[in-house]
């Protein structure tokens, strides 16, 4: 934590945000206001945490709302910055100029979403794609894992995945059921990846999906489970999340700031720091930052306040590369 902490700050003695000319080493205060996903919140609160010892009289508070939930608070006005594990959907872009809200996006880190089992599970060993879209499609028939396998038990499966709001949800029921929000309902769900995983280690017969950070933190109760999407089975790891190896499942993971609320000074530096140590941070919470270009291109979007989604009209956006569609623009 001390070496962390000396790193980052000697990060933070270099910056400069160039729209206002804010200097480094100057004293700040107010509040900024965070609110989205959960699978985004262990690297916002690295970040904050890094932040308050370089500027103690910054608030900044996190809520944890889900992606979805996170999006009607930033599109009312109520935050800052929203963090999300999927892009802003059409539907809230819509609602963001019926609001007048501008918004700068910009992406922090890659996830591997992972499938997660019980500890002591010994009869998985990896699935499919179509296996994974048999037990979790709407209107699956999938109730013990002898119907996923006809020589596992004929044990009832216990279903744990995010809530509706969650961008997590979303992006599962895009890469393996082709359509977002597509799915079985009779799973426990919940907005909290806490739950989830003590519901999947509760459970000897259950299966479950979330972010990577929370199964590395659990991985003492929980096996993750390799995904075979034609290519052999893969199990998420920095390398295979980094290298895109791991699919349909590697995503990269967002934030959004309001572009009224980065007219402020103590919203810039927060701005800055997030993405001047997100890569650093986000490996140390389980995730993997990205490569150096693409934090340069974030960067200069916010300076620049270059508004709007890159997504914007892509139908599908599992496993489109950031490079292509940064560099696009």
């Amino acid at each position: 934590m001390k070496m962390r902490l000396v790193a980052v700050l000697a990060m933070f003695l270099g910056l400069v945000v160039s729209s206002s000319q804010t200097r480094a080493g100057e004293r700040l205060q107010g509040k900024v206001r965070v609110d989205g996903s959960s699978t985004v919140f262990p690297i916002s609160e690295a970040v904050a945490e890094e932040f308050g010892s370089a500027q103690p009289k910054v608030r900044v508070t996190i809520g944890v709302s889900g992606t979805g939930g996170g999006f009607k608070k930033f599109l009312a006005g109520e935050t800052d910055i929203n963090d999300a594990s999927r892009p802003i959907k059409d539907k809230e872009l819509a609602q963001a100029q019926a609001n007048g809200i501008q918004f700068i996006e910009m992406p922090v880190a890659y996830d591997g979403l992972s499938v997660v089992i019980h500890k002591d599970n010994d009869w998985v060993d990896y699935l499919t794609v179509a296996e994974l879209k048999k037990i979790w499609e709407p209107g699956s028939t999938v109730v013990t894992w002898q119907d996923v396998r006809p020589e596992w038990p004929a044990e009832k499966i216990g279903l744990y995945g995010p809530g509706t709001d969650s961008g997590t949800f979303d992006y599962f029921t895009e890469a393996i059921n082709s359509k977002a929000q597509a799915c079985r309902s009779d799973f426990t769900a919940s907005e909290d990846d806490n739950v989830l995983v003590t519901g999947v280690a509760g459970d000897k017969y259950s299966l479950g999906f979330f972010g990577f950070a929370y199964y590395v933190e659990n991985q003492d109760k929980l096996r993750v489970v390799p995904i075979d999407d034609g290519k052999g089975a893969i199990a998420p790891s920095v390398e295979t999340i980094n290298n895109g190896s791991y699919a349909p499942l590697s995503r990269p993971i967002f934030i959004y700031v309001s572009t009224a609320a980065a007219e402020r000074p103590e919203v810039q530096a927060f701005v800055a720091f997030y993405l001047e140590t997100a890569g650093t941070l986000a490996n140390e919470v389980g995730y993997v930052g990205l490569p150096a270009n693409i934090y340069a291109l974030s960067t200069k979007r916010f300076d620049q306040r270059i508004t709007g989604s890159v997504y914007t009209g892509v139908d599908d956006t599992a496993g489109i590369s950031l490079e292509k569609l940064y560099y696009i623009q």
